[in-house]
């Protein structure tokens, strides 16, 4: 046998170049069906034509071929049996790419066979099948041995047999509903509100909040105002506090009593709100209706809230120094910032306020009445002549100034910072005037950027001037997408477009909002207030456009007891005041002076009236330290005509309701 397979492995080029010569000549031999006779032809070549004879050898060696394979066959199958079964479970086990060909190879190694021992082979050129990937290591069979198969071991571990299926995993966003008809984006004043006013108008609603904080909505004054007032220790922890009135509250708006599980929405009896926190929206499909998760969750809604309000702004040169600068600086808004900050507060021995607006002014005081006891430094810094300068005429704001210095508070004005570096353990800031500050902590008050993040992919237009997602009247920016907060720049009736950063503000649109988003289609036409308190005996409260600039008139009244944050704290049981608070109708103020632009204000009269006009508009009216008197000032602008006021004639014209 193996004498005829060395014949054939030498006959077979040539047997396989004849075959291909034969089939040439017998395609080109036929014509129409019709088999030719085989005959000598002229040819068109310089040597004498050929005979028959070559094609009579060929048809010999073909001959020779089929019937020396079909002899090698037979002896093969019947003669060495064992053998071709071998090679027949080899190539069965060969590596295939899917499952099928792991069962295969699962089956091959569960029913090993005991096989003889093969006859020794001679080494040469083989057309048996061989191994494609033979193992270098493999020891030969030896006699009394069984055959090893090193590739069918290599297959398994390679591909796990089709009946280890892995187990399932459970769902990565359980946690998820698929679907919310009422979708609110931000976890803020804005987004409880709406979802107040969407069940108030619809009882069966499902509303759905998701918030990137890992804490449940609540409202954000007390944060830098009555906190730090605090006598708990724990007061980080329980984040609870005493108003001015005594009466003690949290932060929070609602208990989590109050709330739903979110995978309880869909099914709870008369629908509910649900808080989803920890997650961020980074995707919003408004076609689709639909939103995409931080996590890779996707929700669909109905009709969606976008109230992700406002990012805290930073001081460019904060921004380009190096990461000892930037670790020690605060940027405040949140919780978490305020319990870091009330750590810092009782480790260092200098902290500096950069900023004289709202936030920075009242930091400044809250901050400042602790730091006799905890022997800490309080540095507040602007550029503007006085505290609240950007909103308060000027007699006045020298006026706070001297009230936060008395809060323990190191006030520096007209301050421009230049730059800031980290040396020595300290923080040097450098102003352009060339003074300079060293402090070991920096709190950056400097304002607040709207989060308009998803209006690239919702494909919703930011205004330019004020930035925030332009809306209209009605608070809508597509159709079933409305934005209240401070990340709503829309259009007031009365006083144009605008975007507000207040309480207030956030209360009254995040409520229109949601009475819209169930069919009301109210425009907004409420002038909201905002105020500040600076401690326990100073505050403020305001409508309107704020911009010191304009021409203003300021009506001065005697101050009384009731006159101030604390009292105005006991007459209503709160320390958050807003529009959506009931209030008496005030009774009238007894008028002590009136100062217009320019003049100058001595006597230490602490309540007032302050209106500003534009085009002989009223469009602002500051209270300050006039507990609940907003009334009036409404009263006022309530009424189109001239009004006298000490012999003065000033047009008021209706600015809000």
């Amino acid at each position: 046998m193996f004498k005829f397979k060395t014949t054939w492995n030498k006959l077979a080029p040539l047997a396989r170049a004849s075959s291909t010569l034969c089939l040439q000549n017998s395609r080109q031999s036929g014509k129409h069906g019709r088999r030719l006779e085989m005959m000598q032809k002229a040819q068109m070549s310089s040597t004498p034509a050929g005979g028959g004879k070559e094609n009579t050898l060929y048809y010999v060696l073909v001959g020779a071929t089929f019937l020396g394979a079909g002899i090698y066959t037979y002896r093969t199958v019947s003669g060495d049996k064992e053998r071709y079964n071998e090679r027949m479970i080899e190539i069965a086990s060969r590596p295939k790419q899917g499952p099928q060909a792991a069962e295969a190879v699962a089956q091959v190694v569960a029913e090993p066979k005991e096989e003889p021992v093969s006859e020794p082979t001679v080494e040469g050129p083989s057309s048996e099948p061989v191994l494609e990937s033979p193992e270098p290591d493999t020891p030969e069979v030896k006699q009394g041995e069984e055959p090893i198969a090193p590739v069918v071991e290599s297959a398994v571990t390679a591909e796990p047999a089709s009946g280890d299926v892995p187990p399932k995993t459970t769902a990565a966003h359980s946690d998820v509903p698929e679907h919310a008809p009422y979708l609110l984006i931000g976890g803020g004043t804005a987004a409880f509100a709406a979802a107040r006013s969407i069940r108030a108008c619809d009882p069966g609603a499902r509303v759905l909040i998701v918030t990137e904080e890992s804490d449940l909505p609540y409202m954000r004054p007390p944060l830098s105002k009555e906190l730090w007032f605090s006598d708990d220790p724990k007061v980080t922890e329980t984040l609870r506090f005493k108003q001015w009135n005594g009466k003690e509250r949290s932060i929070y708006f609602q208990p989590p009593s109050f709330y739903i599980s979110p995978v309880d929405l869909a099914t709870v009896e008369n629908g509910g709100v649900a808080v989803l926190t920890g997650r961020k929206v980074v995707h919003m499909d408004v076609r689709g209706n639909k939103v995409k998760l931080s996590d890779g969750a996707e929700i669909s809604y109905e009709k969606c809230l976008i109230a992700t309000g406002g990012v805290p702004r930073n001081l460019q040169v904060i921004d380009r120094a190096g990461e000892e600068v930037k670790n020690r600086t605060t940027l405040f808004r949140k919780v978490e910032d305020f319990r870091s900050l009330e750590k810092i507060s009782r480790e260092v021995k200098s902290i500096a306020i950069i900023g004289g607006g709202f936030l920075g002014s009242e930091l400044a005081c809250a901050i400042g009445r602790r730091s006799a006891d905890l022997d800490l430094e309080v540095i507040q810094l602007f550029p503007e002549k006085g505290n609240m300068g950007k909103v308060l005429p000027e007699y006045l704001s020298n006026w706070t100034t001297e009230k936060v210095r008395k809060e323990g508070v190191n006030v520096i004005t007209d301050a421009v910072v230049k730059n800031v570096n980290y040396k020595n353990g300290k923080l040097e800031i450098k102003l352009k005037d060339g003074r300079q500050v060293t402090t070991e902590h920096i709190v950056a008050a400097v304002g607040l950027e709207s989060n308009v993040e998803l209006a690239k992919s919702a494909g919703l237009e930011v205004d330019s001037d004020f930035g925030g997602y332009r809306v209209n009247a009605e608070l809508q920016a597509r159709s079933n997408i409305w934005v209240a907060g401070d990340a709503a720049c829309f259009y007031d009736i009365k006083l144009g477009r605008r975007r507000v950063e207040h309480h207030d503000h956030a209360v009254v649109s995040g409520r229109l909002a949601g009475e819209n988003m169930t069919g009301a289609n109210k425009p907004y036409w409420h002038q909201s207030m905002f105020w500040s308190d600076l401690g326990p005996d100073v505050g403020y409260e305001a409508i309107g456009i704020v911009d010191s600039s304009l021409p203003t008139v300021g009506v001065f009244a005697e101050a009384t007891a009731k006159d101030t944050p604390k009292a105005a704290t006991e007459q209503s049981g709160t320390g958050i005041r807003s529009e959506s608070e009931t209030e008496e109708v005030a009774g009238a103020v007894k008028a002590g002076a009136i100062i217009k632009d320019g003049e100058e204000h001595t006597q230490d009269y602490i309540s007032l009236f302050l209106f500003r006009l534009i085009r002989s508009v009223l469009v602002f009216g500051i209270l300050k330290n006039v507990s609940k008197q907003k009334t009036i000032f409404l009263h006022i602008v309530d009424f189109n005509g001239l009004r006298t006021v000490e012999g003065q004639n000033y047009s008021f014209s209706a600015a809000s309701t």
